[in-house]
């Protein structure tokens, strides 16, 4: 489930939604930041935060790149001009970027996935993640990790308070 709270997003910038799950899946090896192109009723869905990243990821077709799965709730005053939930949104990436992604996904368990959505001043943008899956052990060892860090800033915290 994403969190709606802004975190992990670049300065400047407002979070609409983070998909906190995907780091949590996922090793992400990089990030790159892309425009998406919406109807004028899913920008209002958007900034109501009727969204969901939760199942989405993103595909490279016919060298274009496209969203597929992000959850775009229907706008409640949008009657006849509303827009279908799951449709594919297609995202804006520079040519040389396509073609970098395209290759990079075509190597075995890499995928692209969306981090976050955020706006930039006025414009929505997408930060999507080349990534490879993690393994149970993988995320067993992250979890125990972050528990130790959790520990050592309380007993850090406990010295000075103390």
């Amino acid at each position: 489930m994403p969190s709606r709270k802004a975190a992990a997003t670049p300065e400047g910038t407002q979070a609409v939604v983070v998909n906190r799950r995907a780091r949590h899946d996922y090793h992400v090896l990089e990030t790159v930041e892309a425009g998406i192109a919406l109807r004028g009723t899913e920008v209002k869905s958007i900034r109501a935060r009727k969204v969901s990243l939760a199942e989405a990821y993103a595909q490279v077709t016919d060298g274009e790149v496209y969203l597929i799965q992000m959850h775009v709730s229907p706008y409640e005053q949008g009657n006849r001009f509303n827009h279908d939930p799951l449709r594919p949104r297609k995202l804006l990436l520079h040519r040389r970027q396509i073609q970098r992604l395209k290759q990079k996904t075509q190597e075995k368990g890499l995928t692209l996935i969306p981090l976050s959505l955020y706006f930039r001043g006025r414009h929505l943008k997408v930060e999507i993640g080349l990534a490879r899956g993690k393994r149970t052990h993988d995320r067993r060892t992250d979890l125990a990790r972050r528990d130790a860090e959790r520990e050592i800033d309380r007993a850090r915290r406990g010295e000075r308070d103390g």
